[in-house]
């Protein structure tokens, strides 16, 4: 006997980037999504998480309701034939399943890179959301601060989080690293590739770096991500004096011929240090680039190297952050059937009582204020004894997975269906 959570997700795993731009949501789609989902469907603990990577709804329902889920996702997006798209979606309608996929989830274990420090992020966002709109309920509420527990455990008894797993946050630690002895420095990125792309998404969400310039031969595609990440634009044209203002250049220019040769960096007549990070594939930066001096030049290799060290780190960890998952997971598990069993326990409470007033009622009247008081005091604590053995009995059964008979007989001994729900 468990609570009826369930999930159901659309990710990378199954879907094309094409597919997850077209059912990706925002904060307001989000907020109305999980109104229309708690409201329309009467669905509870709800949590609508939504990323570059994925898209999943978590809800308590004793019947899978994944496919009205869907449909409703469809008539948000305005997807008239969403039903084409059920195969790219996931459906966990087992308890354990949609708990342990969420703790995987939001850990980083299911993530396109391994560890992922941002999801976990995600997921508290997607809670507040939730709490705000009324939709999580007890359940939600334990099992998401569960997680987060778990999720700070994990950051400090594991190397799981350590390093830099992605190529592009790899350049950002690179950046980091390089620029550590300069009063804020001024970070120029040349030409928009994938990778330079997610780098400026990170340097946008750096607190270290508030002087970053983004220089595109396409002025439209740079003002885009400008815009998303808050940074600065520089017209191609001006390119020469953006090089000789940086102190950091991160190369991403799509070319077969290297774009940055010996006789340009020369001409910018450098002073001091000038780094140049080469993104691109082939590379975009000559190599005989280093021989000017003050440059120091960093390659692909040496970025995914260095990412691949920290991959290596957190994969090693992954079984120590699995077992942590699944201590978390038991604990959870008991507090589940304990609060399953609860109404029972709060019916017996009340029937118990209802017996106590009315024999109260009977004596009342026949005694002083004092003896009254002292009869109200013994027969409640005389409750309470009756009450501890019937409940231990019962938390007992919870654990060994034999509530419900238990249950039944407690129903029947008491006529606690006479007793009104407990909310």
């Amino acid at each position: 006997m468990l609570y009826p959570f369930k999930a159901v997700s659309l990710s990378y795993k199954k879907a094309p980037l094409a597919i997850r731009e077209l059912i990706a949501l925002d904060e307001a789609a989000c907020r109305r999504f999980l109104h229309t989902l708690h409201h329309n469907l009467g669905l509870t603990d709800l949590l609508v998480l939504s990323t570059c990577n994925r898209t999943e709804v978590y809800y308590s329902a004793e019947r899978d309701q994944s496919p009205v889920i869907i449909e409703a996702l469809g008539q948000l997006k305005g997807l008239a034939h969403i039903a084409e798209h059920f195969p790219y979606f996931d459906v966990l309608d087992e308890h354990a399943d949609a708990v342990r996929h969420l703790f995987e989830v939001a850990m980083g274990l299911d993530a396109q890179v391994v560890g992922d420090l941002q999801i976990s992020n995600q997921v508290k966002q997607a809670y507040q959301w939730s709490a705000d709109a009324d939709a999580a309920g007890p359940f939600l509420h334990r099992l998401l601060h569960t997680v987060f527990f778990t999720n700070k455990r994990v950051q400090q008894e594991t190397a799981f989080r350590d390093g830099a797993a992605s190529t592009s946050y790899a350049a950002l630690e690179l950046v980091e690293e390089l620029t550590a002895d300069v009063a804020n420095p001024r970070v120029l990125v040349v030409g928009l590739g994938e990778i330079g792309a997610d780098v400026c998404r990170h340097l946008g969400d750096s607190k270290l770096f508030p002087d970053v310039t983004i220089c595109n031969r396409t002025r439209s595609k740079a003002d885009l991500l400008a815009q998303e990440c808050g940074l600065k634009v520089l017209d191609f044209e001006y390119l020469v004096q953006g090089l000789k203002e940086a102190d950091v250049v991160i190369s991403s220019i799509a070319r077969d011929e290297p774009f940055f040769t010996r006789d340009m960096v020369e001409r910018l007549e450098v002073l001091s240090y000038k780094f140049f990070i080469d993104l691109s594939v082939p590379r975009s930066i000559a190599s005989d680039v280093e021989t000017v001096p003050g440059v120091l030049v960093y390659n692909i290799d040496a970025i995914q190297s260095k990412a691949s060290a920290a991959l290596e780190r957190r994969l090693a960890a992954v079984p120590q952050v699995r077992a942590i998952i699944e201590e978390s997971m038991a604990g959870l598990q008991d507090w589940t059937k304990e609060m399953l069993v609860s109404p029972t326990i709060q019916k017996l409470k009340n029937a118990l009582e209802q017996i106590r007033q009315e024999e109260m009622d009977r004596y009342q009247k026949k005694l002083s204020a004092e003896e009254a008081k002292r009869l109200d005091d013994i027969t409640r604590s005389l409750m309470q004894k009756i009450l501890k053995q019937p409940v231990l009995q019962l938390k007992a059964a919870c654990k060994r997975g034999e509530a419900d008979q238990l249950i039944d007989v407690l129903t029947d001994l008491f006529d606690l269906e006479r007793q009104p729900d407990v909310a």
